[in-house]
């Protein structure tokens, strides 16, 4: 296992000792984390020394002069040191596109006179034999390099020497930075995109497997009026697609390139923006060098994004729970996506489901802290931004996750039609339509509202439903009901009537389920 040891310390509790106890939402306090200094922190894929590691076998600390230390004379304290790095939590992230964006820069540099194509030949290479250390694992991450820029620069120089120091030219850390979190973000958006479609392929798929079946739909969590199932899961795929389409404006919108804004001010070298801006697959520089390294909309913007999508993810997870209670019975998730209890052999959990409704706090809460984080920041870049990661990374790991489970919950869950069938006479879900029937007989909305009501006051007089009532006891409330009401009562009639565009009439959830099939490139036998 590939890990890191800090060294003791005794500024605090063994228990309590490490670099950091970020979580996104005070309220998680469960969620918080601290890394010992006596035990390793274990980083899939990254593996992660101290500076005595580094050295030699005498276990001495042997720290190097820092890219940046120029002007100082003190080294860096060790507390410092542990609560400023960011390469813990950042690396297996931004390494790719932190290579990516240097080849990019180094490209541009050598295109402009600003080193030698020789030295950037070099540069590129040296890169490449990079990419392959950490994607073997043996690429050693120092955290008293702070992260993931400097400790690709300084392996850099340390393997091919001065050309190395060249590529920092016309660069700071500021742009650097937001230009990798812009290319993770672009890749994360699209991936993110291709869950969503997923899950609406699995709905649609689950629509097509419940033709016909009527369910009750609920207003308040109270009977409201029947519809069709099919109707209820394309409601879903339709929040689904305007997720997608918040992800996608936002992608258009954060694909402009800060690289080469520097620290805030720019440079007065002759760089070309516009050239490393291409090479990377942005749309164009971005216009506003301060703007540049301080911007973080595009972070806001996606978990924005993400939390409306796990709020959406969560009340399809609440009526999957309670539809998989004895109380409603209406949903069968299957065993391969329950759980058990440890006390009590009967219990059968659609414990996913539950969790996609827990961990939608998770991701509003990842969101709550950028927001916080970024409200009171002056002007161009902060130290303050290096708080951005974590949530950001967070978020788009549970969303992702989210609709992951969701969309396999919903492969492998079935409905009880016979259950549903039997609960449909109780709550007269017919009565809007027997008022529509007044409203064609010629009377007012308001007026059939109260007649229907009466209808109904007395139904629960005599315990049946409106369609057991005779057409004596319907006209001794309003004499202008006559036999062709029978086609307006009894759930079946009710959702038959529905004709307006996108209502559960038969006919329009056809057109809905058409459409659907045909966006999502889905056949009607599959």
């Amino acid at each position: 296992m590939i890990h890191s040891t800090f060294a003791d310390t005794t500024a605090a509790p063994s228990s309590l000792i490490g670099r950091r106890s970020w979580h996104p939402n005070p309220i998680f306090s469960h969620r918080r984390f601290y890394f010992s200094m006596s035990r390793p922190l274990v980083l899939p894929c990254v593996a992660l020394e101290t500076s005595a590691q580094s050295g030699d076998s005498s276990g001495e600390t042997e720290k190097e002069n820092k890219l940046w230390g120029g002007r100082f004379e003190e080294k860096v304290n060790e507390v410092v040191e542990r609560f400023t790095e960011s390469i813990s939590f950042e690396a297996e992230e931004l390494w790719m596109h932190d290579i990516r964006g240097s080849k990019a820069h180094a490209n541009m540099l050598a295109a402009k006179g600003l080193m030698t194509e020789g030295d950037r030949d070099k540069i590129i290479e040296g890169l490449g034999v990079i990419k392959k250390k950490i994607e073997s694992g043996k690429f050693v991450w120092r955290k008293d390099r702070e992260d993931v820029h400097m400790n690709i620069e300084a392996a850099l120089i340390d393997m091919i020497g001065e050309p190395a120091k060249k590529l920092h030219t016309a660069r700071s850390r500021n742009d650097q930075v937001v230009t990798d979190l812009r290319l993770w973000c672009r890749d994360a958006i699209d991936r993110i995109l291709t869950r969503i479609k997923q899950l609406q392929v699995q709905l649609v798929k689950l629509a097509l497997r419940n033709d016909g079946l009527i369910i009750p739909g609920y207003t308040h969590l109270q009977r409201a009026q029947p519809v069709l199932l099919q109707h209820l899961l394309l409601s879903y795929v339709e929040q689904l697609e305007r997720d997608a389409g918040r992800l996608t404006d936002c992608k258009k919108r954060l694909n402009f390139s800060p690289l080469g804004a520097c620290a805030l001010a720019g440079t007065g070298l002759p760089i070309d923006r516009f050239m490393t801006s291409q090479e990377l697959g942005f749309t164009a520089p971005l216009r506003n060098s301060i703007d540049a390294v301080s911007d973080r909309d595009f972070i806001l913007e996606l978990l924005g994004a993400n939390s409306i999508t796990a709020v959406h993810l969560s009340r399809l997870g609440e009526e999957w729970v309670l539809w998989a209670s004895e109380e409603f019975g209406f949903a069968i998730p299957s065993d391969s996506v329950s759980t058990g209890s440890s006390i009590m052999p009967q219990k059968k959990n659609p414990d996913p489901m539950e969790l996609v409704r827990g961990k939608s706090a998770r991701v509003v809460g990842d969101l709550m802290s950028l927001l916080i984080l970024c409200k009171g920041l002056p002007s161009a870049y902060n130290r303050d931004l290096q708080e951005d990661k974590e949530p950001l990374f967070d978020s788009v790991k549970t969303i992702t996750q989210m609709l992951e489970v969701t969309s396999v919950f919903a492969a492998n869950i079935t409905f009880n039609h016979e259950r549903i069938r039997t609960s449909l006479p109780a709550g007269y879900l017919d009565a809007t339509t027997l008022a529509d029937y007044l409203v064609k007989k010629g009377m007012p909305f308001r007026t059939s509202h109260e007649v229907v009501g009466r209808a109904v006051a007395l139904c629960v007089a005599k315990k049946c439903q409106l369609s057991d009532l005779l057409l004596d006891d319907l006209c001794g409330i309003n004499s202008i009901f006559e036999k062709d009401v029978y086609d307006y009562l009894g759930v079946d009639n009710a959702v038959n009537k529905f004709t307006s565009y996108g209502s559960t009439g038969l006919a329009e959830v056809q057109k809905q389920l058409q459409f659907w099939c045909s966006q999502l490139e889905i056949t009607s036998s599959e």
